[in-house]
């Protein structure tokens, strides 16, 4: 089994590698945030975070972004998928949840953790997908046992020996 994900790592190229590890930091921090709100607060950590669905959403997140990390981890697609519906989501949240007062102080934004921090990730995972599904599902990415265009022979036109010269041998006299 270990070989398999070592295997798909290898078959990557260096940028799916180091998106993919993104992904994974990126989730497990946010994982570690969703966790500690919970040892805080309980089920009700996010009782003040408006409607009942973005509660549930929030508290849902405490096992969305680790499945993501995990996912990541093993360079599927699955977990880019699911990095490409989750990022964003929770960006959006946040910004609904927020906006009281990002309109009072948006000064606010320059904050190095909070808002700023989950946008930027949102839009790095939102702008880097297409291109990681693309290394992850084989195109684009260099393959390890893929014969390279060098190493092929020259193709052969079958009437290359009457071409080549007036006897046939390639000799032009």
């Amino acid at each position: 089994m270990t070989d398999g994900i070592r295997g798909r790592w290898r078959a990557l190229p260096r940028r799916a590698r180091w998106t993919l590890v993104v992904y994974a930091g990126g989730f497990l921090e946010g994982t570690c945030s969703h966790v500690l709100d919970l040892a805080r607060g309980g089920l009700h950590a996010y009782a003040a975070f408006g409607p009942l669905p973005l509660q549930v959403f929030f508290l849902a997140l405490v096992l969305l972004d680790p499945l993501i990390v995990v996912l990541a981890l093993r360079a599927g697609s699955g977990g880019a998928r699911l990095a490409g519906v989750v990022a964003p989501l929770d960006a959006l949240a946040n910004w609904y949840v927020n906006w009281p007062w990002v309109k009072a102080d948006p000064a606010g934004l320059l904050r190095p953790v909070g808002l700023l921090p989950i946008t930027l990730f949102g839009m790095f995972v939102v702008a880097s997908l297409l291109p990681l599904l693309r290394a992850l599902n084989g195109r684009g990415a260099r393959r390890a046992t893929a014969d390279p265009a060098v190493a092929r022979p020259p193709l052969i036109r079958k009437d290359a020996a009457r071409q080549s010269g007036p006897d046939g041998n390639g000799a032009h006299l």
